[in-house]
Parts: structure tokens; sequence; C-alpha cells
């Protein structure tokens, strides 16, 4: 009788759990649904008051205002040239630097790590000045490495990667230095094959970063061909008017290579995730 009375209160607990899950997985579906549903319809129907729910004559020539409007296949290169070379530039210094806080005895480390996460406290803004002074002086502007480099430096990254550092067992690391590797060697060949999991968690937050910035792309791209997608995107939006079905269209197809990338790393995102807070 105990075990049965005892398991009443923790369904009962089970499906208050599940019925919040289900609502805030609604709210966040729903956005998204109607994103699709306004890509299908006309400009009429979107300005129509009641607002209808689903399209009358579903069409697409929100689509095609939309790939008339942008030249889509210049801006979708720059973008995943960017997405590409800022995601392989943070996870490699993000890894070397946690690798260095996590397993390296150097005076100052605490300190120096300290201070390194700080800088999460400072407004991104304020370094927008000194980033294109360095961009514009090195002659990078309006190229696709002036779009990747500063977010290549990260210390949220950083503390990510330490985090996965810092709970690997020491063992690992000592069997391979009894083998006479060293301390490169046992990075690259030992610990960061072990931190895939924190390494796929931060390949998806920093493409979505990346993806989604607007504010750089157009301090350091004047030029429309060289900018990515989501600022031009952000270009259709009008003075006076905007065309919602060709917007929603062009939202609608700009966030399906982050899906896809989501798709390819979730299980190693969550398991990295999920482990990033246990030690350290």
């Amino acid at each position: 009788m105990t075990d049965t009375t005892s398991r009443r209160p923790r369904r009962r607990g089970e499906w208050r759990v599940h019925v919040v899950l289900s609502l805030a997985a609604a709210v966040m579906v729903v956005p998204f649904a109607w994103e699709i549903l306004t890509a299908f319809k006309t400009g009429n129907e979107v300005a129509s008051l009641p607002p209808s729910v689903l399209p009358r004559t579903p069409t697409v020539q929100g689509f095609e205002t939309f790939f008339a409007s942008v030249p889509f296949w210049t801006q979708l290169a720059v973008s995943v040239g960017s997405l590409v070379l800022r995601v392989t530039g943070q996870v490699l210094v993000a890894a070397l630097a946690g690798y260095a806080f996590a397993r390296l005895n150097f005076p100052g480390r605490r300190a120096v790590f300290a201070l390194f996460l700080l800088t999460l406290m400072v407004p991104s803004q304020l370094f927008l000045l000194g980033q294109f002074e360095i961009i514009r002086d090195a002659g990078l502007l309006n190229t696709v490495p002036a779009l990747a480099i500063p977010g290549i430096f990260s210390a949220f990254g950083v503390f990510l990667m330490r985090q996965a550092f810092v709970t690997m067992p020491k063992e690992y690391e000592e069997a391979a230095r009894l083998d006479g590797a060293g301390t490169l060697r046992v990075f690259w060949s030992v610990m960061l094959p072990l931190a895939r999991p924190m390494i796929a968690a931060l390949a998806v937050l920093t493409s979505l970063y990346s993806w989604n910035d607007l504010l750089w792309p157009l301090i350091v791209t004047p030029s429309g061909d060289a900018r990515p997608l989501p600022v031009g995107l952000a270009a259709m939006q009008g003075q006076f008017g905007t065309q919602y079905p060709a917007l929603m269209a062009g939202a609608l197809i700009c966030s399906l290579p982050l899906v896809l990338v989501f798709l390819v790393l979730q299980r190693h995102f969550f398991s990295g995730i999920a482990s990033s807070g246990l030690k350290g």
C-alpha cells in the first residue's frame, strides 16, 4: 500500500510537468507555424482583418518575390563561409584556452581566468569601434574574414571548453604522459576527442550567433552582395511598407541551415550542455 500511495503523487507531479512543458512547446512552435502559413499567403490576406489563420489560396508568390529581391546564392555563400570560418576558429581557440585553464598549472591561472570571464559583463557594442579599426587597417572590409574574425575569440566558448576538460578523469591524461606524449599530443589525441559533446554544443551556439548576426555585418560589409543572408533579409523591410509573405518566406529559407546543423549535432549538443556545469 505504501508503494502505491507514494507513486500517485509522483504521477500527478509528472502530469503537471508534462502539461507545463507542452504549453511551453506550443508557445515556441506557434510563431514558427505562423511564419510558414504567412509565407504561402497573399499580401491582401496578411493585411485582412480579422487575420486568416490558413491561406485561402496558397501561393508561392512570396518565395518568388524573395528570390527576385535578394542575391540569394551570393549572400548564402557569404553566410556559409563566415559560419564555417567562425565556428572552426572559435572551437580551436576556445579548446586550446579551455585546456590551458583546466589542466595546465601556471602562475595566476585562476586570476587570469576570472578577469577573462569579466569580459562577458561588458556589452559587445563597446568593442565595435576597436574591432572595426583593426579590420579596416588590415584591409579586410567587404570580405568573409571580416565577418568571422571578431567572433572567433569568445570568453563564453572558453568557459564551456574549460568545463568540459575539468570534468574529465585525470587518468587518461596521466596514461598518455606515461607513454611519452607531450602536452599538445595529449590535448589533440586524448582530451579533444573526449570533449566532442561540448565541441558540438559550442558549434551549435556559435552557428546560431554567427548566422543571426546583424549589426557587425552592416558595419564591415557596405556592399549588398558581400553581406550575409540575414542582412539581406532585413533590407526587405521598407520604410513605407513591407511585403510580409516574401519576408516570411525568406525567414523560413534562412532558418533551414540552422535547423539542419542542429539536427545533425543535437545528440552531442544536449550531452554537452548537460555536462557543462558538473564541476569547476
